[in-house]
């Protein structure tokens, strides 16, 4: 026999009807439905909690009585709010447990938003964000500021440019040095053998790869932000620049280029030709094998852009110059180049 205590409804072997008589020794399954705004708890037996599966399968020696015990299912209020320098919404604030609800968070001008806690901890970095309601909740959106303490220069192009290197503090130090796609500098040797982003070769690349050539195929053309060594590294809505807004920086109609030396550091430097503002870009060099070679006269910065030709998923399109040129290149993407980061 089964009493199902509270609201909800069971049935023995797929009948609904109640006592059953089965042969001694038979396996009979029990199976509780709970109605709508309740759930099911347990099976009781005696007074003691045998199962919380909703489905019970049970050998049965002697007169069995057996209770389905079911509860409301509760209610909790969901509460938002921002940790200044945003608004937030929720779309509800009351939620049945285990419902869903979906928050928003929008930053003021000059900010990004930067994540969701709960309780201290960080639960998501989505916005908007579906949260899964177990308990009383206050979700706190945080916001940071855009540029995240770092200058720019407003060179009335497309994005925002920062006035030094990644890894620099002044527009003439040379900064650090990054594979293609990876966020710290090497402390050993800047090869394929050390290359995140491959197995060992440039026929093994195993992420940002358009032909199977040169390794596993996945169409990623663009660095993700989590590769992304001026994102990663200065946060906000600091990342590198892609293929086309190096070239509007290199397009003589926005920009004018003149190799000068600043402070004792060679270099060009980059005057608007829409507000004349300028920034400054050092001829740091590279980093191949463990070696810095032609710093003071070369200079190579990194775009977040794959070369897309087939011919060679191993290349990735970079800035490149010397005294009196300025040009695109692309190469091997295990070498150590310059970062220059940009800001919408």
């Amino acid at each position: 026999k089964v009493l199902p205590s509270g609201t909800g409804n069971v049935t023995i072997d797929g009948s609904t009807t109640t006592p059953k008589y089965v042969v001694p020794g038979t396996n009979v399954t029990y199976v509780a439905t709970a109605k709508s705004g309740y759930k099911f708890k347990g099976w009781n037996m005696e007074g003691i909690e045998i199962s919380t599966s909703n489905t019970l399968i049970l050998p049965i020696n002697s007169n069995t009585e057996i209770t389905a015990v079911f509860q409301n299912i509760p209610n909790y209020s969901v509460t938002v709010v921002s940790s200044g320098n945003g608004t937030v919404s929720s779309s509800s604030s009351s939620v049945q447990e285990g419902g869903s609800v979906t928050l928003t968070a929008t930053p003021n001008s000059g900010y990004v938003f930067k994540n969701w806690t709960l309780n201290g901890n960080v639960v998501s970095t989505q916005n908007p964000y579906t949260a899964i309601v177990t308990a009383n909740s206050v979700y706190v959106a945080n916001f940071i500021d855009k540029y995240n303490g770092h200058e720019y220069v407003d060179l009335g192009l497309s994005v925002k440019w920062a006035t030094c290197n990644v890894g620099a503090t002044t527009p003439e130090e040379y900064g650090n040095y990054y594979a293609w796609g990876e966020t710290t500098p090497k402390t050993t040797s800047y090869d394929w053998i050390t290359y995140k982003w491959c197995n060992g070769d440039k026929y093994s690349m195993t992420k940002y790869c358009t032909s199977s050539n040169y390794g596993t195929v996945d169409n990623k053309t663009t660095l993700e932000l989590t590769d992304d060594a001026a994102h990663v590294n200065w946060g906000g809505s600091w990342r590198m620049p892609t293929y086309e807004e190096l070239e509007e920086l290199m397009d003589t109609n926005n920009c004018t280029w003149n190799w000068t030396t600043q402070n004792g550091v060679r270099g060009y430097k980059v005057t608007s030709k829409k507000n004349g503002n300028s920034i400054f870009l050092p001829a740091a060099g590279y980093r191949s094998n463990s070696n810095l070679n032609s710093a003071g006269s070369y200079g190579y910065y990194w775009s977040s852009s794959l070369y897309t030709s087939s011919s060679s998923s191993s290349f990735a399109y970079y800035l490149d110059f010397i005294s009196g040129n300025v040009d695109w290149d692309y190469f091997y993407r295990y070498y150590g180049r310059s970062v220059r980061a940009v800001c919408e």
